[in-house]
């Protein structure tokens, strides 16, 4: 036997958090770490990079928040805009952090790890609150 919502229950969507104060913070922590720990091990430039990956995916992050704020203020948002914005914006933080990490390599893969890193803190800062929220709902 399975159990569902009837009809006509209200839906609840739950908020999802905008604030990139909790990422930040958690990415200040993790770059602190990784400095500390790459400076011990004698690269000290593989955390500066690192650090360097954090700071452009907050600003990845906090842009997109802009784009997609902007596309949907209007009466007739389009995708259009926000496909070209983010198209560009992704192509050049990829071409600035491939550019790092040839030139200043080994540490500069350490952007890499900072993008990737940092990505997978932001999405996990907004999926956890969302699922706990539809945890409730249930």
């Amino acid at each position: 036997m399975t159990t569902s919502a009837p009809d006509s229950a209200p839906v609840y969507y739950p908020e999802i958090p905008l604030s990139l104060a909790r990422p930040a913070i958690i990415a200040s922590v993790l770059a602190v770490v990784v400095l500390v720990i790459s400076g011990i091990l004698g690269h000290i430039f593989f955390g500066v990079w690192f650090a360097a990956g954090l700071v452009l995916s907050l600003l990845n992050a906090k842009m997109v928040q802009a784009s997609v704020g902007a596309a949907t203020a209007s009466d007739n948002p389009r995708k259009k805009p926000v496909v070209l914005n983010t198209a560009v914006r992704l192509g050049l933080i990829t071409v600035a952090a491939l550019v790092i990490a040839f030139f200043f390599r080994p540490d500069g893969l350490g952007v890499m790890f900072g993008l990737a890193l940092c990505q997978v803190i932001v999405v996990l800062s907004t999926v956890i609150p969302v699922m706990k929220g539809l945890r409730k709902q249930s």
